[in-house]
This record gives C-alpha cells, sequence and structure tokens, in this order.
C-alpha cells in the first residue's frame, strides 16, 4: 500500500497491544508509512518477535514491555519512549481482553480487570503520553468495538467497556481539543485476530459470520490498520470525536434478519 499520500513520515507513536492482531498490523502500516514505532504489551514473547521482524523491514522502532492496567508500568513507558525514540506525537490505544461470561454469575474481580485494562487504561495512556504531544499536532485513536453500541451477549463487561471508550474518546476530544490533541474511535465489527481466532476453528464458523456481512468476508486486522492511520495522519487533521465503523455493513442488518411476510 502507497502511504506517502498520509503525510505521516518523521512521525512518532505508541501502539498498545501491539503483539495482537491488530496492534502488530497498526504497527507495521506505521512503519511502511515512515513513522518510527514504540511497541508496548504484556507478551514480551510475542512483543520482541514483532520488534525484530519490523527492525528487520528497515523501520525504527522500540519495544517495551507494559501493563496498561498500571499507572506505574504506563509511566516507566512514556519516559522510555521520550528517551529512546522522542516525544510522541500519535497514540493508539489498542490494548484489551475479553472475560466471558454471564452478567448474573460475573465475578466482581473480572468485571474490574476488565474494567482495568479496557477503560482505565486508556485514559492512562492518554494521561502519561499528553504532555509529550502539547504542540505537536497530537492524535489519539482508540479501539472501540461494534459491541460498544450493540450489546454482546455472555461478554461479562467487554461491551460496557467499549461503550465507555466511545464516550471517553469524545470526551478527550472536547477537553483537548483546544490544546490541539485530536481524539478519535476505530470500531471492529467481525475481525479474525488472536483473541477471536478460537472461535472460527469450530466448524463452518468462518463461513456463517462472513455470510452475515453485506460484504460477505470476515475483516482482516489490515483492515482496521487502514482506518487508524487515516485518523492519526494529517489528511484528518479536521476530525476528532468521530467513531469509524469498521464492520463490512454488519451494523446494517437488523431488518435483514427480521421476517416480514409479503416481502
Amino acid at each position: 500500500m502507497n502511504t506517502d499520500w498520509l503525510g505521516l513520515g518523521g512521525r512518532i507513536a505508541v501502539v498498545t497491544g501491539a503483539a495482537g492482531g491488530i496492534g502488530r498490523a497498526v504497527a507495521a502500516s506505521f512503519v511502511e508509512a515512515g513513522v518510527s514505532v514504540m511497541l508496548l504489551d504484556r507478551d514480551a514473547e510475542a512483543l520482541h518477535a514483532i520488534e525484530h521482524s519490523l527492525r528487520d523491514t528497515g523501520g525504527t522502532v522500540a519495544a517495551m514491555v507494559c501493563d496498561i492496567g498500571s499507572e506505574g508500568s504506563i509511566a516507566d513507558a512514556a519516559r522510555a519512549t521520550q528517551d529512546r525514540l522522542g516525544p510522541v506525537d500519535i497514540l493508539v490505544n489498542n490494548a484489551g481482553i475479553l472475560r466471558p461470561g454471564p452478567l448474573a454469575t460475573l465475578p466482581l474481580e473480572e468485571w474490574n480487570t476488565l474494567l482495568t485494562v479496557n477503560l482505565t487504561g486508556y485514559l492512562l495512556c492518554a494521561q502519561a503520553f499528553r504532555p509529550q504531544m502539547l504542540g505537536r499536532g497530537g492524535a489519539i485513536v482508540s479501539i472501540a468495538s461494534i459491541a460498544a453500541s450493540n450489546p454482546q451477549p455472555r461478554s461479562g463487561a467487554y461491551s460496557p467497556s467499549k461503550a465507555a471508550v466511545a464516550m471517553l474518546s469524545r470526551q478527550l476530544a472536547l477537553e483537548w481539543g483546544p490544546d490541539g490533541i485530536r481524539s478519535n474511535i476505530v470500531s471492529p465489527g467481525l475481525v479474525r485476530t488472536p483473541m477471536s481466532e478460537a472461535f472460527y476453528q469450530a466448524p463452518g464458523v468462518a463461513e456463517k459470520r462472513a455470510a452475515m456481512v453485506p460484504l460477505r468476508r470476515v475483516a482482516t486486522p489490515q483492515d482496521m490498520a487502514d482506518a487508524v492511520l487515516f485518523l492519526c495522519s494529517p489528511r484528518a487533521s479536521y476530525v476528532t470525536g468521530a467513531e469509524i465503523l469498521v464492520d463490512g455493513g454488519l451494523d446494517q442488518v437488523v431488518m435483514e434478519l427480521t421476517p416480514r411476510p409479503g416481502f
């Protein structure tokens, strides 16, 4: 993909959850666009594998094990990023977890754990990297989900956490806009990532899911990365508080699934 038109060359980005499917695609796309990238993830082995892979392509990258549920870990990552790469222009809040279970029996500990990573961690990252973005036209993109506006059954706090991420992003857009920092959301629909891959191993699931989507395919992480890069770029310099729903039209199918005799 020719990314020169985005005007991202020379910028510095942080990607959380960089060792996962979407995070890895975002980081690789940044490198292709000439962006220096700090990779953050809790999985040390996978993190260093992607670090070496991107360096082999000629990219300028650094990596650090980071738990975004820990304020201290994030503060360490912010200092390390500035020391190793320079002040940050872009933050992609992507790290997330899924803890299944019906709300009726969901343990409070699991609820709190998921919200700590999926929501509070996004705020802590934004706060930690904000000082570096001031005066640089900073851009924050947070990964929410189609589940932010469509409750996902038996998924614990996942949908509530993603709905809260969407509002957090809008709140940041409002409060930090006067400081020149933009905040936007990318909401994936069905996408094959390491976190969701187990579903697709069940017989027939991939085909059934693709058939639900108007574009008739399940998304790849690259589909998400393309939207993220646009929102981070000068091409989106007047876009803030927005959401791009990258779902192949899945959000539009409710009436198609509703029986309508005579039609």
